[in-house]
């Protein structure tokens, strides 16, 4: 009868390590029923579960793997592994797979036990553990570090709400960004992306940077400020401040996109995107006068905002046609999906404020950016302290994959 043997090799690496002990395992006819493999700081943790033919005694496979290990300097381990057990893990072979990922400046360990520990009370076990940032210098550190880990883990999971619940709150406490997504087809053939406009893509809400040269500055961003935390609803709110704005010169609204500014990390996110053949996307809020330059500076595909409407070279206060709110973001967002052929969980969506939700509840994920606290409590995944460019991590891109001209 054929022996299923568990065979850990650890040690120093170097090339050719991998082929010589699979090589050995060849010569005995051995049968590979799964294999797995860690580098990191040049010391390996490879793992082979193999099942030895009945005609061949494994006692002299695993003396040849042995003499092997000692020759290129690692440890090899063995470990019987009954038939039933491993039926078991065939049987659980199929369970549901669950993406988090920790962003910040630097990682912790606190933040990852925290993490650990929280996947544990919800019976998930974590498969792999995937640094998809580049390693920091301690000699010469960048100026704008990033640290990002994914973790993968398995399990079905009874209260969803609850583990985000937890993982929120560890965000919270610990200052690190935490994003958590279902690890299935969708997450791994995702097509679309699209933005915010104001205080996502650009670093200022241009409603209240048009009031300040009407004059009417702090009531403005009074009111933009409750309409952001959701205190106030966005279609009334856009209306009453529009109105301010009745007699701006049409001129203003250059003056004002001239000084306007990207969000860091901005350009390299949209062309990483275009580059990996994403349809990016703009639906804004705010006004098309601005977004129509943001979208040829960027490349994107798609724009949707408010026009505001001018007669005479001056403002008359009025917002022509249908109102860009919350609803109709996430009706754009199905729009453009079904015009590109993909099902909304191959979607994303990224925004600050609480018009955004609908639009973020809607998308396969939901990224809430320097957002207000009803947004992060509510989205999939959070960048607080990062650029843009962090939105790069929580689709599983990593930083080597980065064009290296482009990334700060």
């Amino acid at each position: 009868m054929s022996e299923i043997i568990l065979v850990n090799v650890t040690g120093k690496d170097r090339t050719g390590l991998v082929a010589r002990v699979t090589g050995v395992l060849a010569e005995h006819g051995v049968h590979i029923l799964d294999v797995g493999q860690a580098v990191i700081h040049d010391y390996i943790s490879l793992g082979l579960l193999v099942e030895i033919p009945a005609a061949d005694p494994a006692s002299l496979v695993l003396k040849d793997l042995l003499f092997v290990g000692h020759e290129l300097g690692v440890e090899v381990r063995f470990r019987p592994t009954p038939l039933a057990e491993y039926e078991q893990w065939v049987s659980e072979q199929g369970r549901p797979r669950h993406i988090i990922t920790l962003l910040g400046r630097k990682l912790s360990a606190a933040q990852i036990s925290r993490a650990a520990a929280a996947c544990a009370a919800h019976q998930l076990n974590i498969d792999v553990i995937t640094r998809l940032s580049g390693r920091p210098s301690l000699v010469s550190p960048a100026r704008t570090p990033k640290a990002c880990v994914q973790i993968t883990a398995s399990g079905r999971l009874n209260d969803e709400a609850l583990l985000r619940a937890q993982l929120l709150q560890l965000a919270a406490e610990t200052g690190v960004d935490v994003s958590f997504q279902a690890d299935d087809i969708y997450r791994r053939n995702r097509r679309l992306v699209v933005f915010d406009m104001d205080s996502t893509l650009i670093q200022a809400e241009v409603i209240d940077e048009l009031a300040k040269e009407a004059g009417v500055g702090d009531e403005v961003a009074a009111i933009t400020a409750a309409a952001m935390q959701g205190e106030l609803d966005f279609r009334q709110s856009l209306i009453r401040r529009v109105a301010l704005l009745r007699g701006l010169p049409e001129s203003t609204l250059a003056a004002v996109a001239a000084r306007l500014r990207l969000t860091d990390g901005a350009e390299l996110v949209a062309s990483t995107l275009k580059r990996l053949g994403y349809k990016t996307g703009i639906i804004s809020g705010g006004f098309d006068y601005f977004g129509v330059r943001l979208q040829r500076q960027l490349g994107f595909d798609y724009l949707y905002a408010n026009q505001l409407e001018i007669v005479g070279g001056v403002l008359t206060g009025n917002v022509l046609g249908e109102i860009v709110d919350g609803p109709r973001k996430a009706a754009l967002l199905r729009q453009i999906a079904a015009a590109e052929g993909l099902r909304l969980e191959q979607t994303i969506a990224v925004g600050d404020g609480a018009n955004d939700l609908p639009m973020l509840s809607a998308a396969g994920l939901g990224v809430a950016f320097h957002a207000k606290p009803v947004v992060r409590r509510q989205a999939s995944g959070t960048i607080s302290d990062l650029g843009l460019d962090g939105l790069l991590y929580l689709i599983g891109i990593r930083e080597r994959e980065l064009d290296p001209a482009q990334v700060g």
